[in-house]
Order: C-alpha cells, then sequence, then structure tokens
C-alpha cells in the first residue's frame, strides 16, 4: 500500500461513521446530486434536505392584476349601487330581479372565480360581485333600453374552496374591448352587499379567442365578429401590457352543450382598494342612454388603471 492509499483508508475510517448529514457537507454539488438521484436532486435544488429544519417556504403567488371596474360597475362609483339591492346575492345573473324578470339570451356560459391569498390557500367566506354585457354589447342599468333591466350582475360568496359560480350567458365583444367579465372581491359577503365595502381586489376575467370565435359564429352575435377582428389580447387597453397573463380564462364545453370557464384570482386578503369605476367607455362601445343612473359618455375612450391604489390619494 503506497503512503497516499494509506492516507485514503485513514481519512475513510475517521468519517465512516459521522452521518449523512456530514456526507453531504463534505461532496461537492455534482457528486452529491449524482448520489442522491432524481427525487432527492430536486429536493435539494429546492433547499429541502434530509436531516435539515425542513423544505423551503412556498414561493409567493404573483396577485391578479388591478383593472379598472369600466363605467358600468353599478357599485355606487357611477350612478346606481345594484349592490345594496335584495336579490343581488344570486348565482344565476341571466335575469333582471326586482320589478323585471327579463332574461338575456346567448350562449350559456357558467364561470367560477376561485380566490385565493398569496400562499395559494383557498379564501372561504368572501364574495365576488361580477357582472358583463349582453349578447348585444349593452350593459343593464345603463345602455340605451335596457336602463330598468338588472341583468347579468350577481354576488356570490366563496365556499370551502374560495370558489363563486355565476350561471350567465356569453358576453359580445363591443367595439374598443376584448371580451371580458368585470368583478369585484369582498373579505365578506355583508361587506359586499353594504354599499361601503371595502373593496380587496376589482379586476377583469379575459375570454381565450378560439372560444369566442366559436360563440360569435352563432345567431345574435354577428357584431362581435366584426369588432373582434379589430382587437386582439395585446392592443387591447387593459389587457394589453401582458396579453391577460393571469387574467385569461380555462374555458371548456360547446356551443350546443354550452361553456364552463375558470378563474384562479390570488388577493391579499387584507388588501384594499377604492373602486375603479366613472370614466367613460370606449369610442363605439355600449350605448349609454342619458339618466340619473349613468353619468359616462361615448366620446372619448376608456381609460385603463392598473396600479396599486392608495385610498388616501383620493
Amino acid at each position: 500500500m503506497t503512503e497516499q492509499e494509506r492516507d485514503n483508508a485513514a481519512y475513510v475510517r475517521e468519517v465512516h461513521d459521522k452521518g449523512l448529514a456530514f456526507d453531504l457537507g463534505t461532496m461537492n454539488r455534482r457528486r452529491m446530486l449524482t448520489l442522491i438521484g432524481g427525487a432527492g436532486a430536486a429536493a435539494v435544488v429546492t433547499g429541502t434536505l434530509i436531516g435539515t429544519a425542513g423544505p423551503a417556504a412556498a414561493a409567493e403567488l404573483a396577485e391578479i392584476e388591478t383593472e379598472t371596474a369600466g363605467p358600468y360597475p353599478a357599485d355606487g362609483s357611477n350612478g346606481v349601487d345594484v349592490r345594496t339591492e335584495s336579490g343581488i346575492v344570486r348565482s344565476d345573473i341571466r335575469s333582471s330581479f326586482g320589478t323585471s324578470a327579463t332574461v338575456a339570451d346567448g350562449v350559456p356560459l357558467e364561470f367560477s372565480i376561485t380566490v385565493v391569498d398569496l400562499a395559494g390557500a383557498p379564501v372561504a367566506g368572501a364574495a365576488v360581485y361580477a357582472w358583463h354585457c349582453d349578447r348585444d354589447g349593452n350593459y343593464s342599468l345603463y345602455s340605451t333600453g335596457i336602463t330598468g333591466e338588472n341583468y347579468l350582475r350577481g354576488i356570490q360568496e366563496t365556499g370551502t374552496t374560495g370558489t363563486a359560480t355565476f350561471t350567465s350567458i356569453f358576453p359580445a365583444c363591443y367595439s374598443g374591448r376584448w371580451p371580458h367579465i368585470h368583478f369585484e372581491v369582498y373579505s365578506s359577503l355583508a361587506n359586499a352587499t353594504s354599499g361601503d365595502g371595502p373593496i380587496v381586489k376589482t379586476s377583469q376575467i379575459a375570454i381565450p379567442e378560439d372560444i369566442a370565435d366559436l360563440v360569435y359564429a352563432t345567431d345574435g352575435y354577428s357584431k362581435s365578429v366584426t369588432n373582434l377582428s379589430q382587437v386582439s389580447l395585446a392592443t387591447d387597453n387593459v389587457f394589453g401590457d401582458d396579453s391577460a397573463a393571469r387574467e385569461l380564462a380555462t374555458v371548456t364545453g360547446s356551443v350546443a352543450a354550452g361553456f364552463t370557464a375558470s378563474l384562479t384570482a390570488a388577493v391579499d386578503p387584507a388588501g384594499t382598494e377604492q373602486s375603479g369605476g366613472g370614466g367613460t367607455p370606449p369610442a363605439g362601445g355600449p350605448p349609454v342612454a342619458p339618466s340619473a343612473t349613468a353619468t359616462a359618455t361615448a366620446a372619448t375612450t376608456e381609460q385603463k388603471t392598473r396600479h396599486w391604489w392608495n385610498p388616501f390619494s383620493w
């Protein structure tokens, strides 16, 4: 045995029983990953080692973007506040409630918004107020001829999975905007229906183009075909900066059976925003009747508001 061999043998005897933690500390990274193997290697890369204090902290989710509520929110920021009216808490929003029972026509759509915190845990007991335009691209309570209607608006409390689900119809694509659904998240049903808030998050759901193409080829949506051809996710004044990276719904179904859409919205449950309502609609958008319930006009382009809200700056 050479002198080098004797030195190696002595080192092996010295460290043989010091355990895996010592072995891992003395190995170089490439050797360690080779010996541990696939599953162990993944654990090491993420900061989880056998014998350590535990797994690395979970990565924080990116919060869904804050978007404008637009000129037709009916949340008290631009005319009427439908949130405080009896009947607004409902899952089926296809019909008006109160003095009218008019039902909005269109391809059936059930959409769900799952509210989670920034660690990915479902937020139960929150509330979601959702609204969108009808098959003609008009908004109840605001557009000419339907100021007396309040269909396609409703509030739902989130369940144990953090999900609020609405039965509705597929919204149109009106001039100047990508097809979308508006929503506001509240910390509780009481806050959502009190008229006082506060709002935790205001955002929008974007509709996938391939699904929109299928729906707009059906009777009643002919105007949407032209309008959709003139806008894209990249050029839309709300979704354009990231092509709706965290706001694009997952949609399944068919024209015959109806569609199901879902979106997970990560929010800070302790966050507060002021409503982004008010402003003016996009040029060529839904016609707005000159009534006391709305102050919007159709003269200029709807302004997008995407930023962190400071309630003390208003």
